[in-house]
């Protein structure tokens, strides 16, 4: 009866309401067939130029600047770093922050996006995961060669040991062990569970051989029968509802390594959420840095559209954003309070020997993502990967503020001094760069680096009613078009 008043309405009046469609976020129609074939294509196929012409330096400079560098060290002595007794956290904390905030937009886009149900996470999730674990990975090189002798470095988890040292768990640099071992775990584990599915899909799809068999080990047995689709979307569920206090803890408690502290500049309580955003938004910018060019490379245009480039270009804005008011709060916070260290440590971060670095870390990652409140910039690639290398680059330079400067000018002015790196530590840092890039390489190489069960999901054919939209239209409405931009159109 109430369809029957409802068409009749309709009828009499002649007015449909306008319904504004949903942007697409798979393009060209594209089937289930040939997300499978695409995406397990990447792994199948030869390798383009471009990745070769990418790995193998890659691959070189970490060899040489990770292999080499850490050799050096450990034969010779930490002494070969540019620290002194003053500036004894130089590059290696700096970098073991920076590496760590990278990888809090896998955290991110994996867990809180899932529970959210943002499913435009679906084609980037796989590789911000895989992100977040190579992140971790290079960051752990720093403060396990930071102690000097890297042998003892199990010291630090609290197991009995012969000669009665134990670990003072008031410390937070004991809390960073336990918070970053937990997350690298984490992280580890819920990456994996993801690519269950997709790796029994590889298994199938290959020839007998070895390849069949490794993919068909970690496949774990996967048959995609419907028990195990139900422990599965529990088991990721779960995972999620735990990696989600992850985002706000670990980079909290690496926070804690300097608020804690009585030393002017670090001693402050905006540290913990300053933190988590500032890892938040450099972890955005490297998704982006990272996953533009493989989308280019491989030909992804119908499944990472420029919806997610978007949405991230957002995110990004709205981080950086809150992090150009965390920069400004810290200076009203210095100078409000009228202690005259809090006040001389800013002082000399402004106007100090290291101006040119505060003026690098404002400039970069504050008034660089603002060009993001423009349409065109955000649907500009151009833009969006110069805009992601200075946040990258800045978010470097916060770090190196926060550190170096400070420590380079405390108390005492008799103790001040001039903090530059060591050859050995620029070759350190630059080899971390070239082992991120080339386990990412790999990464795309050999797993499937976008999640093709969840792709598929955000397909209309996968909605259980998508056969009674067809068979029986809304009659009062009309649907509008929305607003779809592609630079490039892939057949």
């Amino acid at each position: 009866m109430a369809s029957t008043s409802h068409h009749a309405t309709e009828n009499h009046t002649g007015v449909k309401l306008p319904v504004l469609e949903r942007e697409k976020l798979i393009l060209s129609g594209r089937s289930y067939h040939w997300i499978t074939e695409r995406i397990c294509g990447v792994l199948e196929n030869r390798q383009p130029l471009l990745w070769w012409l990418l790995f193998i330096p890659s691959a070189l400079i970490a060899m040489i600047g990770v292999g080499g560098g850490l050799t050096y060290l450990v034969s010779t002595g930490v002494g070969v770093w540019g620290m002194s007794n003053r500036v004894f956290w130089g590059f290696d904390i700096t970098n073991f922050v920076f590496w760590i905030g990278i990888g809090h937009a896998g955290t991110l886009i994996s867990a809180v996006l899932f529970l959210t149900r943002q499913n435009w996470r679906t084609s980037i999730n796989r590789a911000a995961e895989a992100m977040t674990i190579f992140a971790v990975m290079c960051a752990g090189i720093f403060p396990a060669f930071h102690v000097g002798r890297v042998w003892f470095a199990w010291f630090l988890a609290p197991v009995p040991n012969a000669n009665e040292i134990w670990q003072n768990f008031k410390s937070p640099l004991l809390w960073d062990v336990f918070a970053v071992s937990t997350y690298f775990t984490i992280s580890l584990i819920f990456w994996y569970l993801g690519m269950v599915p997709d790796l029994a899909t590889i298994r199938d799809r290959c020839k007998p051989g070895l390849r069949k068999v490794l993919y068909g080990i970690f496949a774990l047995g996967w048959r995609g029968g419907n028990r195990q689709w139900s422990h599965y979307e529990m088991a990721y569920l779960l995972l999620a509802a735990l990696s989600t206090p992850l985002v706000l803890s670990v980079h909290s408690v690496v926070s804690f390594d300097f608020a804690t502290s009585v030393v002017p500049g670090w001693h402050t309580t905006i540290f913990p959420p300053y933190f988590v955003a500032g890892a938040i938004f450099g972890g955005f910018a490297m998704v982006l840095t990272i996953m533009v060019p493989a989308r280019f490379i491989y030909g992804l245009h119908d499944v990472i559209t420029m919806k997610h480039i978007d949405n991230m270009a957002k995110i990004i804005l709205l981080t950086g954003t809150i992090v150009g008011y965390a920069y400004l709060m810290e200076l009203f916070v210095a100078f409000y309070s009228g202690a005259i260290y809090e006040m001389d440590a800013f002082k000399f971060r402004i106007a100090g020997p290291y101006w040119w670095a505060y003026a690098a870390m404002m400039s970069l990652n504050v008034l660089s993502p603002q060009v993001f409140w423009f349409k065109a910039c955000r649907e500009n690639l151009w833009v969006i990967m110069v805009v992601a290398m200075c946040v990258n680059v800045g978010m470097w330079y916060e770090r190196f503020v926060i550190i170096c400067t400070t420590l380079a000018r405390m108390f005492l002015p008799g103790d001040w001094k001039t903090y530059s790196p060591s050859g050995v530590e620029l070759m350190t840092f630059v080899g971390t760069i070239g082992l991120f890039l080339a386990l990412f390489l790999m990464f795309l190489r050999f797993l499937p680096c976008i999640n093709i069960a969840e792709v598929k999901w955000t397909l209309l054919e996968s909605d259980p009613h998508f056969d009674d939209y067809e068979e029986h239209p809304d009659h009062g409405v009309v649907k509008e078009a929305a607003y779809q931009k592609e630079l490039v159109s892939t057949k």
